[in-house]
């Protein structure tokens, strides 16, 4: 595992990324907030706007926005990329076994086992767990 792939799977501290953007703020090294927070091509970009006040003038807001935004907010946003994959994982697991189950559904109604008012009801019921 890189040193990159290790900095970007860690917990982030919001102290320290509002520390980074107020950093930003004071120095020409605006942006190492964006690299902490797993955005490097916003990154770049304030180090590229080096020379003009943009980066500083958006360390500085988005410094009070990260002290303004909930902890649960925070995390949600700059921490969700791993547990969003893991969660779809298992929402697609999900989703693929009432598709399955839909389909053995219509296939008991063409052959008439299973009434059209049945059918409806059922696949209601299974459309509903997705949702």
């Amino acid at each position: 595992m890189s040193a990159l792939e290790k900095l970007f799977g860690q917990p982030k501290n919001r102290r320290v990324a509002v520390i980074l953007a107020l950093l930003g703020t004071i120095t020409p090294l605006a942006g190492l907030h964006k690299f902490y927070l797993g955005q490097p091509l916003w990154g770049i970009i304030y180090l590229l706007l080096w020379s003009t006040p943009m980066p500083r003038i958006a360390s500085a807001i988005d410094a009070v926005w990260y002290l303004v935004q909930e902890s649960e907010q925070f995390q949600l946003q700059f921490q969700g990329f791993g547990k969003t994959i893991q969660s779809t994982g298992i929402e697609l697991q999900q989703v693929s076994a009432i598709a399955d189950a839909l389909r053995e559904l219509d296939r008991l109604r063409e052959d008439g086992l299973v009434s059209e008012y049945e059918f409806e009801q059922k696949r209601r019921q299974l459309l509903d767990r997705i949702a």
